[in-house]
């Protein structure tokens, strides 16, 4: 939108609240404060009786109160600890008998069902972190850290469904409908619970059916530098199937974990997107069953046997939540079984799922069962939206073993959990196909399966067989009649697979280098890599040209890659491990090392590191090319004997100062003929400075602005002729525009941006979206 539209807009909307912008003092940001109530919200939801007796005006109390703020603290870094301390025993206690506007301020909570303290609950709105001088090092600290990572701005209850998914490194994840990204993030850190293993044996598949929230996926993946992890664009109701090589023999690809946190009304989010106040309806949550429903079928098809798949909303309407699970297990025939996880998270309270309930038309009309609905109303209501009526199945599916959280309890929002294991094939899925012949390929909203292996071995693989059943192709007249229905009502469900390939970004071809690539030579000799180093990961975005950057992937993704190029729309993946310098072909080397992939490098270089004190870790962070007569005497002895160039600088805690740094620095840096420079991004050395104790805010902030650039911007912009786009400058680009579009400030602007914004601009840009989710963190 262009800016002379957006002005005519915003006049527009002053001139219809009649005044300059309302209430500037209400917490909606200068809005007139929207009427928190909806009759037939109450209604619906006393009826239904989810809440417990004698708390209903508490529950409807807390839903017009704002939702306070929730960070989490990223576990799998080393240093999460230092973060940790420095949260509580700096910026906390700053905190304490704080006043702003009369108001006092909380010392911030942790929550208390989060495993290791590492999240954490506040009173401070938005507005009150921006605008208060007191709170600026606060401020600026959170802004600091979301970037580089290592906090993430995430409503609490959108937390639960990775941590009740328990996995491990080794387990295959996919995250079905994944955008924006908080849920992925912390599925990336529980893969990477040791950090000493560069390379953890599983991976996470993150899928978005909306192509420009799939750059916001990436944008938050990116952050946590793991070679484990791709974005695709795909129609979570319909996601192919894909195949991986398995001892020379191509094998269907099935999940360990599966998060299938779907698209929902979001009711469960009224304290933080107040418009659901004067929208809500129950026909949203009736247009979106089928949808719901259809994702979590081709779920479990995708779970191995054995697996876990979280099933999630933030919707309260059993229509979205209960009602596709028991759908699910009814159709299942003992495939599928709800686990048991009451136990799990100790301190969350929930509520158990509920196992009566009735259907509600947006006009107020009930009905109970499936036969009391007129023939003119069964293309809104299906069978599948009401509860079993025998007792003893409806026994045997456990539907109290969901979880509800209510936001009374706990001061926080709405939200569904069920987590469901897979005890054997799906009925529909056991027969197998024939040896020597290729599996059908379905396309659209149908299953894609996988094709025979080159040697002409057979493929064991679920083969889903749903179109020949009259019933389903029933359920799928009906299923169409609800996407028509959808578009006359407003609410869009996700395009066909076909037509997303018509919109967004033509992606860049993942290249693996050749194994006799000349290219690879000198980078192994220059950097002594270890024998071990799995240099068949390395990959480029180019087929022509010059190759300007090295990514790198794990093993099992890039047998993911190899496989299925034909069938998935992969949007990214790997790490930048290394940059092409033209200044270092004339030292050996024409590649120096990235910050992004260090940490994943390091364990393999044998050549070129330097181990440093604190106080050399201190003047390279904070000058920008420091001469080497500024350090220590041990430093300036290891730099004389060794040639010009790409660099390591590694920093080992001293476990006998216990007062300085506990955790393992690794830096990237450049040694040149008179100085020692390190090439880290700003945020990063911010981050550094803080846990070593070093004060780092700067009241004015127009001089970080002014700042010069380092020599690695300089070096990218000088690079950009070299060779096409590439995928951080299309997704860098593609957030600033939808930003631009809000009439927001990039996010990619530390210093202008507040942590605390990161999470409603991802809701703006929701906006944008077509997929009706709501789940956004």
């Amino acid at each position: 939108m262009g800016r002379r539209a957006r002005d005519r807009r915003r006049q527009q909307q002053r001139q219809e609240r009649g005044g300059d912008g309302g209430d500037q003092t209400g917490w909606a940001g200068g809005y007139p404060e929207i009427v928190k109530e909806n009759e037939l919200f109450e209604r619906y939801y006393r009826e239904l009786g989810i809440v417990p007796a004698g708390e209903w005006d508490a529950f409807m109390e807390a839903l017009r109160e704002p939702l306070p703020a929730t960070l989490r603290i990223t576990g799998y870094k080393s240093h999460a600890n230092e973060i940790l301390h420095c949260l509580k025993n700096k910026y906390f206690k700053e905190l304490q008998d704080l006043e702003v506007d009369g108001q006092k301020i909380e010392i911030p909570q942790s929550l208390s069902w989060y495993p290791e303290e590492l999240a954490w609950h506040t009173n401070l709105s938005r507005k009150i972190l921006r605008k208060s001088p007191e709170l600026e090092k606060f401020h600026q600290f959170l802004v600091s850290e979301t970037e580089c990572g290592n906090i993430s701005r995430q409503e609490a209850v959108s937390m639960i469904p990775p941590l009740l998914l328990n996995v491990n490194p080794h387990h295959k994840i996919l995250d079905m409908c994944a955008a924006p990204g908080s849920k992925t993030a912390q599925l990336i850190e529980m893969l990477h619970a040791d950090m000493n293993v560069p390379f953890p044996k599983g991976f996470v598949i993150a899928n978005d059916v909306d192509n420009k929230r799939c750059y916001l996926l990436v944008h938050q993946a990116k952050r946590l530098n793991s070679p484990c992890i791709m974005v695709v664009n795909h129609d979570a109701s319909s996601i192919p199937n894909l195949q991986i090589d398995i001892d020379g023999r191509k094998e269907v690809l099935f999940y360990d974990r599966i998060l299938c946190d779907v698209p929902c009304s979001g009711d469960g989010t009224m304290r933080k997107n107040i418009d659901v106040w004067k929208k809500w309806t129950t026909q949203n949550s009736l247009q979106l069953h089928g949808l719901q429903l259809r994702i979590a079928t081709r779920g479990v098809e995708q779970l191995a046997e054995g697996g876990r798949m979280v099933y999630s909303t933030c919707s309260l309407n059993p229509i979205e939540n209960e009602a596709v699970i028991a759908s699910l297990l009814e159709k299942s025939q003992g495939a599928l079984e709800l686990a048991d996880v009451s136990s799990a998270l100790p301190g969350l309270k929930r509520m158990p799922g509920i196992t009566k309930w009735k259907v509600m038309l947006k006009d107020g009309q009930w009905f109970e069962e499936w036969k009391d609905v007129p023939s003119n109303r069964q293309t809104q209501i299906r069978p599948t939206m009401f509860p079993i009526k025998e007792e003893e199945k409806l026994k045997a599916m456990n539907l109290e073993r969901c979880l509800r959280i209510l936001p009374h309890h706990q001061n926080t929002g709405g939200f569904f959990v069920a987590v469901l294991i897979k005890k054997s094939p799906m009925p529909w899925n056991k027969r197998q196909p024939k040896v020597n012949q290729k599996l059908p390929q379905r396309t659209g909203d149908t299953v894609e399966t996988a094709a025979n292996s080159d040697d002409g071995s057979d493929d064991i693989t679920e083969e889903p067989i749903l179109a020949e059943n009259e019933e389903s192709k029933k359920m799928q007249k009906l299923q169409n009649s609800d996407t028509e229905q959808n578009k006359k009502e407003g609410v869009c469900g996700p395009p066909p697979s076909k037509k997303m390939k018509l919109f967004g970004f033509k992606e860049d071809p993942f290249v693996f280098l050749p194994e006799d690539d000349p290219l690879f030579l000198p980078i192994q000799k220059f950097y002594a890599l270890d024998p071990s180093f799995p240099k068949m990961n390395l990959l480029t975005r180019t087929q022509e040209g010059k190759k300007r950057q090295l990514y790198m992937v794990s093993k099992e993704i890039r047998n993911v890659l190899l496989n299925n190029s034909e069938k998935m729309k992969v949007i990214n993946t790997g790490i930048k491990v290394w940059s092409r310098n033209s200044d270092g072909e004339q030292f050996g080397c024409a590649f120096r090392l990235a910050q992004e992939g260090i940490y994943t490098l390091y364990p393999f270089i044998h050549a070129r590191i330097i181990n440093v004190c604190i106080e050399d870790v201190k003047i390279l962070l904070t000058q920008e090319n420091p001469f080497l007569s500024k350090f220590s005497s041990e430093t300036q002895k290891k730099v004389k004997d060794m040639a010009m160039g790409s660099i390591v600088l590694k920093y080992d805690p001293d476990p006998e100062k216990p007062d300085t740094l506990q955790c393992p620095i690794v830096l990237c840096g450049w040694q040149g003929k008179t100085s020692l420079r390190a090439f880290v991004p700003k945020n990063e050395r911010l981050h550094y400075l803080r846990m070593m104790g070093v004060e780092v805010f700067k009241a004015k902030r127009k001089e970080e602005e002014s700042e010069s650039k380092t020599e690695e911007e300089v070096q990218y912009k000088q690079a950009q002729p070299e060779e096409g786009m590439d995928m951080e400058d299309k997704e860098r680009g593609l957030v600033t525009k939808m930003e631009a579009e809000t009439g927001e400030e990039p996010s990619h602007t530390p210093v202008e941006s507040s942590a605390m914004e990161v999470e409603n601009k991802t809701e703006d840009l929701d906006q944008l979206s077509k997929n009706a989710n709501n789940h956004v963190s």
